[in-house]
């Protein structure tokens, strides 16, 4: 390898080590924050010793379709974080028209309106509130958010139905 072509290599390896240092420096810090005064109904934390790969559990809001239930989700967290979002998946089945059968979440601030003044915290009550005020007009589910919006009474009883069978 030529000096210039080792020399970029360097410069590139360093850089991945300095956004690896900031990354991890500021899941610490949430990770201390979130630890001290977690989110209503939420709880968060790394999967064993590695802080990039986390569990969160979130009880079904009071008052919603989903109160009783505990919903797990995973949680990785990119090595260019919080400069990009984490990947958040529910692994507790849920009937939702934001959440498809994957566990993939439908949510602004997971994707292109993701800041990153924005804190796991924040993010994890964003999918808390979206248990409790989902967003039809923009589903990842189409014919649940058909349902919501033409038979909620319906769409209320199974969403409770599948609470209790795979969340409880």
């Amino acid at each position: 390898m030529s000096g210039r072509g080792a020399a970029a290599k360097e410069k590139a390896n360093s850089r991945q080590a300095k956004t690896h240092s900031t990354s991890s420096k500021r899941i610490q810090k949430e990770l201390g924050e979130i630890t001290l005064d977690p989110p209503p109904n939420c709880s968060a934390g790394p999967k064993g010793d590695n802080l990039y790969e986390w569990v969160s559990t979130i009880l079904g809001p009071p008052g919603s379709a989903y109160e009783g239930g505990a919903f797990f989700l995973d949680i990785h967290f990119p090595p260019e974080y919080p400069f990009k979002p984490p990947k958040v998946t529910f692994k507790t089945r849920i009937y939702h028209c934001n959440i498809n059968s994957q566990g993939a979440i439908c949510l602004d601030i997971l994707k292109d309106n993701w800041s990153p003044a924005l804190t796991l915290s924040k993010m994890l009550l964003s999918i808390c509130s979206l248990l409790t005020d989902c967003n039809p007009h923009d589903p990842l589910v189409g014919n649940i958010a058909t349902q919501y919006l033409n038979n909620r009474e319906e769409h209320d009883r199974t969403a409770r139905l599948w609470t209790k069978r795979y969340a409880t």
